[in-house]
């Protein structure tokens, strides 16, 4: 099953949009745009194949979220010299069709990154499972790189 606009006017509770409209046109854009968005990660991070029921919940919720705030402005201020202001505040958007972090997790197309990221050494390494090397460093922090085996972090003493 593939995305469609009729799918997004479900999800967001409001009646289909014509056929041929300038609404069911963007949609389908925007639907477009988030599986482009989707098979790009995937072919980046070698992924043979996701799940459909996955894909289509994921491409659904990035619409729907576009479709509710289509632009970024987070607040529009009115002010009329001595006679007040009128101040109306949108929830942020960037404007764009986003797949947020929570839906690659949900689709299984995440990369290691950050702090946390682990780059896993095989088991015959000479490293320290906490040695600087293991976390992404370009440097390593047990000695194993200048004695062949660890001499610091509860190496050789």
């Amino acid at each position: 099953m593939a995305v469609t606009p009729a799918d997004i006017a479900v999800a967001l509770g409001v009646a289909a949009p014509e056929s041929g409209s300038l609404t069911e046109q963007q949609w389908e854009m925007w639907i477009d745009d988030a599986a482009m968005l989707i098979d790009t990660r995937r072919e980046l991070l070698d992924v043979a194949q996701i799940d459909e029921v996955k894909l289509d919940y994921v491409i659904r919720e990035a619409v729907v979220a576009q479709v509710k705030r289509p632009d970024d402005a987070t607040q529009v201020t009115i002010s009329v010299a001595d006679e007040g202001s009128s101040s109306r505040t949108y929830r942020s958007s960037k404007g764009r069709v986003v797949i947020i972090d929570e839906w690659w997790t949900l689709l299984g197309l995440t990369q290691p990154s950050g702090a946390f990221a682990v780059d896993m050494l095989g088991v015959d390494t000479i490293h320290q499972p906490w040695c600087s090397l293991s976390f992404g460093a370009n440097y390593c922090s047990c000695g194993a790189d200048l004695a062949g085996y660890p001499i610091y972090e509860g190496g050789v003493e």
